[in-house]
């Protein structure tokens, strides 16, 4: 008998991108079993456009406003019956074999989960730097970490859960910012195989500016040292303890030289800003012919640039959350753009 399949999708205030997310799921060459979107409480124009969809995608609204995103899921959860199913993002459209391909993972019952693959939306150069950190993540780190057993993030984007697995073990504790990581860090903990599919694909809306990439840079990494703190005995699987090592560790001492180094010796920085260069250079022209996307090979300046701002996010959420120990639990919503 065919597995009952379910698409699960938190939304509050999603009129930009909401419809194009929903003809995505119901554009599948394996129809889902039933669509779940959770409406927390919107107020945009939101609940108009999903009354078009009425008797196709269920609809559930939060009792209040929860403010964040693993609250609305919490509350979603008990209404979704599917054997196993999958997360994606109201700025997310799927690609129309996503369902069959990861129905095809989930036939494996020592399966619990399917990291799905996530591309950037084309929109500026923002967002062209993250399709390359997307392309360069997903081809070469994401892979090395599911051959050694340590995939670090089930992407909330592009998941799919197991869902007796999930409703037995996962607990919305709700004291992380970034939920994924916590699910997927949980998993690995209680021994549950992860599976990886770059033919999984779903397309996201990135921030597009600034501000808002800071934004969620600072979520992402301040989340990471959350759930660093939080999950101590994932490092006690050595895949996974060399896989945060290179992440956390090399990860320190890398931000640390590239902020520090300009300070030490102007001519010496000069040398390795070069070598650097060249190296993310080789990386653009990799991206691009991953991707397709020939403006990938011109965006590595920028590239260069992003990395030098994360390095200075990183060491800041390490001392907030970790020296300080000042946790943040702000969730900043990513400004939306018409795409």
């Amino acid at each position: 008998m065919p597995a009952k399949i379910s698409i699960f999708i938190p939304c509050y205030n999603e009129e930009l991108t909401i419809e194009k997310c929903l003809f995505s799921c119901l554009n599948q060459t394996r129809l889902a079993d039933e669509i779940i979107v959770v409406d927390d409480c919107s107020t945009d124009k939101t609940p108009k456009i999903l009354e078009k969809f009425k008797g196709v995608v269920k609809t559930v609204k939060t009792p209040k406003n929860t403010g964040n995103k693993s609250s609305a899921q919490e509350y979603g959860l008990k209404y979704i019956t599917g054997d196993f199913f999958i997360t994606t993002d109201a700025d997310t459209m799927l690609d129309s074999k996503f369902v069959e391909t990861v129905e095809k993972d989930m036939e494996k019952k020592s399966v619990a989960a399917v990291a799905g693959y996530v591309r950037s939306l084309k929109y500026n150069w923002i967002t062209a730097c993250r399709a390359l950190d997307y392309a360069i993540s997903q081809n070469i780190d994401k892979l090395a970490q599911f051959y050694m057993d340590s995939i670090y993030v089930i992407p909330g984007a592009a998941g799919v859960f197991r869902t007796d697995v999930f409703k037995k073990e996962i607990i919305f504790s709700h004291d992380t910012i970034t939920e994924d990581l916590d699910f997927t860090f949980i998993l690995h903990e209680l021994g549950y195989n992860i599976a990886y599919n770059r033919k999984a694909v779903c397309y996201t809306q990135d921030p597009s500016t600034l501000k808002s990439y800071i934004n969620q840079m600072r979520r992402w990494m301040g989340g990471g040292w959350q759930n660093i703190l939080k999950h101590s005995r994932i490092p006690d699987h050595p895949g996974r303890a060399i896989e945060l090592s290179l992440i956390y560790i090399e990860g320190l001492l890398y931000s640390f030289l590239l902020v520090i180094l300009p300070f030490i010796n102007l001519e010496f920085t000069f040398s390795v800003i070069v070598f650097y260069s060249m190296i993310i250079f080789l990386f653009s022209i990799y991206g691009a012919a991953v991707e397709k996307r020939a403006d990938l090979i011109f965006a590595f300046p920028a590239y260069f640039f992003l990395k030098y701002v994360n390095a200075w996010i990183f060491l800041e959420q390490f001392l907030k959350e970790v020296v300080f120990k000042k946790k943040n639990m702000v969730w900043f919503k990513p400004e939306r753009v018409q795409v």
